[in-house]
C-alpha cells in the first residue's frame, strides 16, 4: 500500500456535520485519527531532538574543561561519536520523519477527507438551499472550509507538538541548570501565552470576516462570468463592474483590518523574542560567575534560548495562521452545515413502479407563502396515462412537477405512485423512475457522450447513439469541435452547454430521457426550443418514447399537447378545468379561450387574457 493511501480519503461521513467548532473538526478528521496521533508523536520526538542537540553541546564544550587536549579524543570518542550520530542520523531521521508524514500522509489526505465530505452534505441539501445562494459562493465555502481544516491540523501536528515538545525539553535542561534559570523561562513562556491569548481571538474574528468578505467577492464574480451573454446583450458591463468593485472595496477594508492587527502583532512578537536570550544568557552567565554553571550549561542554555527565539516567531506566526484558518472554518460553516430541508424517511423504501400510477390527494404547496404554488389539487394520472397541463406563466405547473419529483414536499396531502406515498421511498430512487426534459435544459461541461450517458451512465455505445439518432441529435454531434480538437461524441460542450445552440441542447436533453427509459415521463416545454421542422421531425420519436409510459406534459405551444388523452387545466394554482382537447373547447371555457387567442400555436398572455375578458 502506498502511503497515500494509508488514510482512505473518501470515506462517509458519519451522520450530519455538527455546527459547533470543536465537533464540526471531529467530524471532518473522523476515520483519519490515529495517523494524527502518529503524526503528532513523531513532531513531538523531532522536537525533543533539538533539546538534545543543545544538550550535546553543552556536555561536549564541559568535556573539553575535563581533558587534555593531546588526550581529548581517546577520552571523549564515544561522546563525540554519539553526539555525530545525534547531529548526523538520529535528528535528520526525525525532522524528514515528521515532515514526510505532514506532506505525504496528511495534507493529500486530509483534503480530500474534509472536501468529500462536506460536498456529499452539501449535494444533500433541497433545491431551495442552492437557489437562495450564488453557486460561486457556495463552491467557495467548501474548498475555503477543506483547505483551512487542513491546514489548521497539519500545522498543529507539524508545528505545536514540536514546539510543544522542545518547550517541556528546554525546562527540563534548563531545570538541569538552575532553578532560578527555569522560573525565568516560565514567566517569559506566560508572557508569551498571555501576548497570544490577547491578539489570537481578535485576528480570529477579523479573520471571518475577511473570510466571507473574500466568498461574496468570489459569488460575485462567478454570478457576472456565468450571466456573461446577457451582460453584453444588455451593455452593462459598466454596471457588472461597478458590483465587483464593490465587493472587492469591502475585501480590501477587511484584508486591511487584518493587516494592521498583523503589524502589531509582529512587533510585540518580536520584541518579546528579543528578550528571550538576554534573560537566558544573562542569568546562566551571573551564575557561572558564582561558580553555579559551567561554561557548557553557558553554550546550553545559549542554543536553547537562540532556538526559542527563533522558534518564537515560527510558532506564533503559525498559531496566527491557525486562528485565521479558524475564523475562515466557522464562517463556513455557516453556509455549509444548516441540517437537510429535505431528507428521506428513516424506514423509506425504494420506489417500486409496476404500473405507473400517479395520484395526487389534496395537495397544497405555496414555498411556505400565502399566495403562489398550487392548492387543493385533486388528480388521478391512470397507468399509460398521456396527461397535458396548460395554464399561464405562474398557474402552478412547474411546482405540481416539483412536487410529483419531491423537490419540496407538500405542505398539506400527499403524492402517491402505485399506491406507495413518495414521503416513504428514498428520493434517489423516485427520480431515477421519472424522465425528464426541461425548458431550460442543463448541460455540464464535459462531453457530448457524457451529456448524454447522465441518463443512463451503463449504457453501451449502440444505445447512446440510437437515442441520439431518434432525438434528432447524432447529426450534429458528429459535427461538433472543441479546443482540445476533440470531436463528435468527445468533444465537449462548454459551461451550461454554451456551444450548443437552445435546440441542440433541448435535442441532447431529449436523447439523455430516451436513454433513461423510465416509467414516468415528465415533459416540461420538452420542444419549446426547437423549430417548427425539428419538433415535427423528431415527434415520431417522442411518440414511441411515450409508448407504455405515464406521460405529463406541460407546454405553451397548445398543439404539441392536442394530441394527449387529457389535458388539465390550471389557474392560480388549482383545476379549473379537464378533458380531452375536443371536450374542452366544446366547454368554451378558458382553454378554448386560450386556443383561440393563441398566435402561432402559442399559449396567450395573462395581459391577453385579461384585455380579452374586459372586450367581453
Amino acid at each position: 500500500m502506498r502511503t497515500t493511501e494509508l488514510i482512505d480519503p473518501f470515506q462517509p461521513a458519519e451522520g450530519p456535520p455538527p455546527r459547533t467548532l470543536w465537533r464540526f473538526f471531529a467530524w471532518c478528521l473522523s476515520g483519519a485519527g490515529w495517523f494524527l496521533a502518529a503524526s503528532g508523536l513523531i513532531a513531538a520526538l523531532a522536537g525533543m531532538t533539538e533539546v538534545l542537540a543543545a544538550l550535546a553541546l553543552g556536555w561536549v564544550i564541559d568535556a573539553t574543561d575535563l581533558s587534555a587536549p593531546e588526550v581529548f579524543w581517546s577520552e571523549q570518542i564515544w561522546l563525540v561519536l554519539g553526539c555525530a550520530i545525534l547531529f548526523l542520523a538520529i535528528r535528520p531521521i526525525a525532522l524528514s520523519g515528521s515532515s514526510a508524514m505532514n506532506t505525504i500522509v496528511l495534507q493529500p489526505n486530509l483534503a480530500p477527507l474534509v472536501l468529500s465530505k462536506l460536498h456529499r452534505w452539501t449535494m444533500g441539501h433541497s433545491i431551495s438551499f442552492f437557489d437562495s445562494d450564488f453557486a460561486g459562493r457556495i463552491a467557495q465555502k467548501q474548498m475555503q472550509v477543506s483547505s483551512a481544516v487542513t491546514e489548521v491540523t497539519s500545522e498543529f501536528v507539524n508545528t505545536l507538538c514540536f514546539a510543544l515538545a522542545s518547550l517541556i525539553g528546554s525546562t527540563i535542561l534548563l531545570l538541569s541548570i538552575d532553578w532560578r534559570v527555569a522560573l525565568g523561562f516560565g514567566l517569559w513562556v506566560l508572557a508569551y501565552l498571555y501576548l497570544i491569548t490577547w491578539f489570537l481571538p481578535r485576528i480570529r474574528k477579523r479573520a471571518k470576516a475577511r473570510a466571507n468578505a473574500r466568498a461574496n467577492l468570489s459569488g460575485q464574480v462567478v454570478d457576472t462570468i456565468t450571466n456573461m451573454k446577457t451582460v453584453k446583450l444588455f451593455a452593462h458591463a459598466e454596471h457588472e463592474d461597478q458590483a465587483a468593485l464593490g465587493a472587492m472595496e469591502i475585501f480590501r477594508l477587511k484584508a486591511a483590518d487584518m493587516g494592521v492587527l498583523n503589524a502589531w502583532f509582529r512587533l510585540a512578537l518580536m520584541t518579546l523574542a528579543g528578550l528571550i536570550p538576554v534573560m537566558m544568557l544573562g542569568g546562566t552567565l551571573i551564575l557561572w560567575r558564582q561558580g553555579q554553571a559551567t561554561a557548557g550549561d553557558i553554550a546550553a542554555a545559549g542554543a536553547i534560548a537562540l532556538r526559542i527565539g527563533q522558534m518564537t516567531g515560527w510558532v506564533s506566526f503559525t498559531l496566527m495562521s491557525i486562528y485565521s484558518n479558524l475564523g475562515e472554518v466557522e464562517d463556513g460553516m455557516v453556509t455549509l452545515t444548516p441540517p437537510h430541508g429535505l431528507v428521506d424517511d428513516p424506514n423509506a423504501k425504494p420506489l417500486d413502479v409496476t404500473n405507473g400510477e400517479v395520484v395526487f390527494d389534496n395537495v397544497t404547496f405555496a414555498y411556505g407563502q400565502k399566495i403562489g404554488g398550487i392548492k387543493d389539487i385533486n388528480l388521478r394520472i391512470a397507468p399509460g396515462e398521456r396527461l397535458g397541463i396548460v395554464g399561464a406563466s405562474g398557474a402552478g405547473k412547474s411546482t405540481l412537477v416539483s412536487t410529483l419529483l419531491r423537490l419540496h414536499d407538500t405542505e398539506t396531502g400527499s403524492i402517491s405512485i402505485d399506491g406507495q406515498d413518495l414521503r416513504g421511498v428514498t428520493q434517489e430512487s423516485l427520480r431515477r423512475q421519472i424522465g425528464m426534459v426541461t425548458q431550460e435544459t442543463a448541460m455540464f461541461n464535459r462531453t457530448a457522450r457524457d451529456n448524454i450517458l447522465y441518463g443512463r451512465p451503463e449504457a453501451t455505445e449502440e444505445e447512446l447513439i440510437n437515442a441520439a439518432k431518434r432525438a434528432e441529435a447524432h447529426g450534429f454531434i458528429k459535427s461538433l469541435t472543441d479546443f482540445g480538437k476533440r470531436v463528435g461524441y468527445d468533444a465537449y460542450l462548454g459551461e451550461r452547454g454554451v456551444k450548443l445552440s437552445g435546440g441542440q441542447r433541448q435535442r441532447i436533453a431529449l436523447a439523455r430521457a430516451l436513454l433513461k427509459d423510465a416509467p414516468i415521463l415528465v415533459l416540461d416545454e420538452a420542444t419549446s426550443a426547437l423549430d417548427s421542422e425539428v419538433e415535427a421531425s423528431i415527434q415520431t420519436a417522442l411518440e414511441a418514447a411515450m409508448e407504455g409510459k405515464t406521460v405529463i406534459a406541460i407546454a405553451h405551444r397548445l398543439s404539441t399537447i392536442a394530441s394527449m388523452d387529457r389535458i388539465v387545466v390550471l389557474d392560480a394554482g388549482r383545476i379549473v378545468e379537464e378533458g380531452s382537447h375536443d371536450e374542452l373547447l366544446a366547454q368554451g371555457g378558458l382553454y378554448a379561450r386560450y386556443w383561440n387567442r393563441q398566435s402561432g400555436g402559442f399559449l396567450s398572455t395573462d395581459d391577453d387574457l385579461e384585455s380579452q375578458s374586459a372586450a367581453e
